[in-house]
């Protein structure tokens, strides 16, 4: 359980599951969300009070290319650097997030996918370095890698609310940050955060730790079930022929 007690207003929030586990057959999960908003009883509702949750894997340096058609050859033409970028992002809203959270709020808490994304020094020959970013999130949402969730999460007489988010298979290990931000009038008015580890267990916890342990029997293991499975495919191949 989760709760923040240094205002009149505050949230309590509780997750399904405590860790997410990286199988063989891991094919996604998701996480259920819930919680409540404790109430000072002299408090006076004026204006709706919206809730706003987003999840946050670990970030990463990458580089953005833009390929260009000369003659009949597809070539990277141009490439910015992304200094900070999570590898997975969602952010789950009451509402419409442009609508309950004003501009300088999002800008000073990061909340939206495109102000978490840091992008800083790129070279004065990149016209339009917002089209890279542009396209990392494109990409990344088709791959369920960033998720804008408008409208789900259920709040019910402005005390408690719930969503559920779901993660796709191809999840990068480590710790995932969850934010919850209670708001009015567009601006944050409380806010907590918690972590979730996401880890590869059994099988494949343990060829991991080999690849980065052990690279040179991670690399004969290899190097032996191929040989192996070429054997075998051949001698099947043979008896069907017989």
């Amino acid at each position: 359980m989760i709760a923040n007690n240094a205002i009149a207003e505050r949230l309590v929030a509780q997750l399904s599951k405590e860790e997410v586990a990286i199988t063989a057959n891991f094919d996604g999960s998701e996480i259920f969300i819930y919680g409540a908003i404790k109430h000072d009883e002299s408090d006076k509702i004026i204006n709706p009070l919206e809730v706003v949750i987003t999840v946050s894997g670990p970030t990463e340096k990458l580089y953005v290319r833009k390929k260009s058609k000369h003659a009949l050859i597809w070539l990277n033409t141009e490439t910015i650097e992304i200094d900070s970028a999570p590898s997975f992002y969602a952010v789950a809203s009451t509402g419409n997030l442009k609508e309950i959270i004003n501009n300088t709020e999002n800008l000073k808490h990061k909340i939206s996918i495109r102000e978490v994304i840091r992008s800083i020094g790129n070279p004065a020959t990149i016209k339009n370095p917002t089209d890279f970013t542009e396209g990392l999130i494109r990409i990344r949402n088709q791959n369920n890698l960033y998720q804008d969730l408008d409208n789900s999460i259920s709040l019910t007489d402005e005390t408690l609310f719930a969503t559920t988010i779901n993660l796709p298979s191809n999840l990068v290990e480590g710790e995932y940050t969850i934010r919850f931000l209670l708001a009015r009038d567009g601006k944050v008015i409380d806010q907590l955060s918690t972590t979730i580890p996401v880890n590869k267990v059994g099988l494949e916890r343990w060829i991991f730790d080999l690849s980065r342990q052990q690279p040179l029997i991670y690399g004969l293991l290899s190097l032996f079930i191929a040989i192996f499975a070429g054997w075998l495919a051949s001698a099947v191949f043979r008896y069907i022929r017989i």
